[in-house]
């Protein structure tokens, strides 16, 4: 395994940060449905209130990042996903919490390309382990993001969310004073990628890059309506505790952290198509048997093919998307970075519409029919240039 240079660990901790908001969101909605008498609908427009903002913001302040920096996102990030938070559990009205969801939405726009371009800069060579790490950090703050939301409302206290701005707050105070000495590295490493554009210049592959984007929001769809109705499932469906749903979606997201720097490493080794190729040939099968079965073990057991068909191909995703639009690698990094967790929450709307309608169960057929689209695309999509 090639070595990873140290400030890799200081995004993956500013990933963290945002990321567990990101998680919180929907393992609050059993408790903002219970207290506030919410619909299914409503509950996944929290979701989409989240991520509407960062599918919109995210690719513009990557391509705000190609032309001028501004590392100091990397801290202001985390701080807003953080106070946001905090804000849901002093929130007394629904529009209260919906705005509080989008500032979360911005607060993940603001890092993620920025965090993911940095990640670029400095990976060198081993570009898939480094934003495996990079990427790790996100998946351990969503499979700690619900436990720690699921604590503060209903053992601690709903006003105890503030622990998420405390956290936060450290953290982005953390990587602004470690964030010069990151600099000098970027800017050493700069002059002589400067020179090897020059000797071989690169052009973006925006074909390649929209079958991808298709690859993204298929994935995407997967990741973020099991981040937002796993808990609700198992608890109507199933007919498990609003802990076990809180635990479900955690066991999923530790299992995501493994296996996404898992998929960074093999896909160095083995090739970035590959990993994204056989994460959606496991897809579909297994979003279709667990949106059919009514055993809580049976579908915990299905929650680890779940997580290699979701989170495998996280990494090769990035790196393969900065492939294509090499040019605009900030852009690129907005897109599938961040995208890749957040567009399909533009769903969780209408999948928590067509819930209310025909129930959930024959709502989350999603899955798998997103599976299919991504599997197809998967195959489509040609090899990147070499390095």
């Amino acid at each position: 395994m090639k070595k990873t240079d140290p400030s890799v660990y200081l995004f993956s901790l500013g990933h963290f940060a945002t990321d567990w908001c990101q998680g919180a969101i929907p393992a609050l909605l059993p408790y903002f449905i219970q207290h506030y008498d919410l619909s299914y609908q409503e509950a996944g427009a929290l979701v989409f209130a989240n991520v509407l903002i960062a599918s919109i913001l995210q690719p513009l302040f990557g391509y705000y990042s190609d032309r001028i920096s501004r590392p100091w996102f990397v801290s202001l990030g985390p701080l807003l996903c953080g106070i946001s938070t905090a804000l849901m559990g002093f929130c007394t009205t629904y529009p209260a919490i919906f705005a509080a969801a989008m500032l979360c939405g911005v607060g993940s726009a603001l890092f993620h390309p920025e965090g993911a371009l940095m990640v670029n800069r400095v990976a060198a060579r081993a570009k898939g382990q480094a934003l495996g790490i990079f990427a790790v950090g996100g998946n351990v703050g969503f499979a700690l993001g619900p436990v720690a939301a699921g604590f503060c409302a209903y053992k601690a206290g709903i006003r105890s969310l503030v622990l998420f701005l405390a956290v936060n707050a450290v953290i982005a105070v953390a990587s602004w004073i470690r964030m010069p000495s990151v600099l000098r590295l970027i800017s050493a490493g700069e002059v002589q990628e400067k020179k090897d554009r020059e000797s071989r210049p690169r052009e973006n592959n925006w074909p390649a890059f929209g079958k991808l984007s298709v690859v993204i929001l298929a994935r995407s769809i997967g990741f973020t309506i099991s981040n937002t109705f796993i808990p609700i499932y198992w608890i109507n469906i199933l007919h498990a505790s609003a802990t076990q749903g809180t635990t479900a979606l955690s066991f999923l997201f530790t299992l995501g952290a493994c296996i996404t720097f898992t998929g960074g490493v093999i896909s160095d080794r083995f090739g970035y198509l590959k990993i994204i190729r056989a994460a959606f040939l496991c897809m579909v099968p297994t979003y279709l048997l667990l949106t059919h079965t009514t055993d809580v073990w049976m579908a915990t057991a299905l929650l680890v093919p779940a997580a290699v068909s979701v989170f495998l191909p996280y990494s090769p995703i990035v790196v393969l998307g900065q492939s294509y639009l090499a040019r605009n690698a900030g852009f690129a990094s907005g897109v599938t970075l961040g995208l890749s967790t957040t567009l399909g929450g533009i769903f969780a709307p209408v999948v928590g519409w067509a819930a209310d309608r025909w129930g959930l169960v024959n709502a989350l057929q999603i899955f798998w029919i997103a599976g299919i689209a991504g599997l197809i695309a998967a195959f489509l999509l040609p090899e990147p240039e070499k390095e």
